[in-house]
């Protein structure tokens, strides 16, 4: 973990808190290869794959209704209550996000323009499994593109020695998905992208995903569009010296527990809460079920020291942060001053996990400074918003010296003789 004043980071160090997308290069002609195979040979790759590398020997690629439904029966009801309470809470968000399907507006008389809003077909939905279930994923993916209107919504999720966890089935089932498929990993996004016998082609491949998956999701980008790229989970905190040590040192360790890979960082204007958070991660990390994992992701940590809150603020843009929680005297002002970041967290009672599971905002955002272009996942990722016009022959005429002149300065005069027939 770097603990340093900000202002004193050396070039590597800095290079390694801004460069988080590299692994990508390693992993390429792994993934080429697969997604070759996949292409070509179809559902027969998704099955070699799936014994190769989830060690499954699986009999079937989509997971039957029974089995889905069983899931109900299996999981905890308790959590499947919850399951139901973070659906509703994310829907309502979503649905809030939904604008007019078409709108139409006279700019001048005779001259309408407007704008129709259309779901997209088919999407794909990637809720990875590996180390963890992650249930939420499916509900944060499903969900928006449900909200949004797309008719067919298709899950690929890798299987275990037992299939699919039941917790993540019920939860896919909970979102309304259409079909669940055992497949994950580069396998799945090359299904989904150029679709198999068994696996559709889809418009859009949305959910979040290892190096692998990233890489994949980037490469299929003829064939499909994706939400964005994605690389490891990541958080970074902006403190003052009104905040509490313990838990921001809560937070920095629970993003830790994600992945080995994970970022956690804290830019702070106090040497004092610093320290102390250094001290807490230490202790908390000590007793965490998954502190293997913790550990080791701890290499990618960082404690940094600023002068000011500008100071803080400037960094953190930079370094546009998946998660960006503000633990500040006035978190409001300091809000006003951010630019880049995926989702952000106000106050020392709004922890990441909130987000991740039950507020109602979405948890697939973007990673790797990529929040500097790209949103978080919403259902304007699911629509297509095309303009309409419908002008009439006043209308026509009014605009007729603008159309002709400019398409005859571009050469086009087919095009400006188009406005002329309709006016003789």
């Amino acid at each position: 973990m770097i603990c340093k004043d900000l202002n004193k980071l050396t070039i590597s160090e800095s290079k390694r808190l801004f460069n988080r997308m590299s692994e990508i290069q390693d992993v390429t002609d792994t993934v080429t290869r697969i997604l070759e195979d996949v292409k070509s040979q179809g559902d027969t790759a998704l099955y070699n794959y799936t014994r190769q590398f989830d060690g499954v020997d699986i009999h079937s690629i989509e997971v039957d209704h029974d089995t889905v439904i069983k899931s109900l029966e299996i999981v905890d009801p308790k959590i499947i209550k919850h399951l139901t309470i973070a659906a509703k809470n994310i829907r309502t968000f979503h649905l809030a996000q939904m604008n007019k399907p078409q709108w139409f507006m006279d700019i001048s008389p005779g001259i309408t323009i407007g704008q129709k809003i259309t779901p997209l077909g088919i999407v794909g939905a990637y809720v990875p499994g590996g180390r963890a279930a992650y249930p939420s994923t499916a509900l944060m993916t499903v969900i928006p593109a449900k909200v949004a209107g797309v008719k067919e919504v298709i899950v690929c999720t890798p299987p275990g020695p037992d299939g699919v966890n039941p917790l993540t089935l019920a939860a896919a089932h909970i979102a309304r998905a259409d079909h669940i498929y055992q497949v994950g990993g580069v396998q799945a996004v090359g299904a989904m992208a150029y679709g198999t016998r068994s696996i559709c082609a889809v418009d859009k491949i949305a959910g979040p995903g290892n190096v692998y998956v990233t890489a994949a999701k980037m490469m299929v980008r003829d064939c499909c569009e994706i939400d964005f790229p994605a690389g490891p989970s990541e958080v970074l905190i902006i403190a003052d010296d009104s905040g509490d040590p313990d838990l921001i040192a809560a937070d920095m360790v629970a993003q830790a527990e994600h992945d080995p890979n994970a970022v956690s960082v804290l830019v702070t204007t106090s040497e004092d809460i610093a320290l102390k958070v250094k001290d807490s991660i230490s202790k908390q990390a000590a007793i965490a079920p998954r502190k293997d994992i913790i550990n080791e992701s701890m290499n990618n940590a960082a404690i940094l020291i600023a002068n000011s809150l500008d100071e803080c603020i400037d960094f953190s843009n930079r370094f546009a942060p998946e998660h960006l929680e503000i633990i500040t005297k006035n978190d409001m002002q300091v809000l006003e001053s951010i630019t880049n970041a995926g989702s952000i967290f106000l106050g020392q009672y709004t922890p990441v996990s909130a987000g991740d599971y039950a507020s109602g905002t979405n948890h697939v955002l973007p990673t790797a400074g990529y929040g500097r272009i790209y949103s978080g996942l919403n259902v304007e990722h699911f629509i297509k918003r095309t303009s309409i016009q419908k002008i009439s022959r006043q209308g026509l005429e009014t605009l007729s010296d603008t159309i002709i002149s400019l398409a005859e300065a571009e050469g086009l005069n087919a095009h400006a003789e188009a406005v002329r027939k309709r006016l003789i």
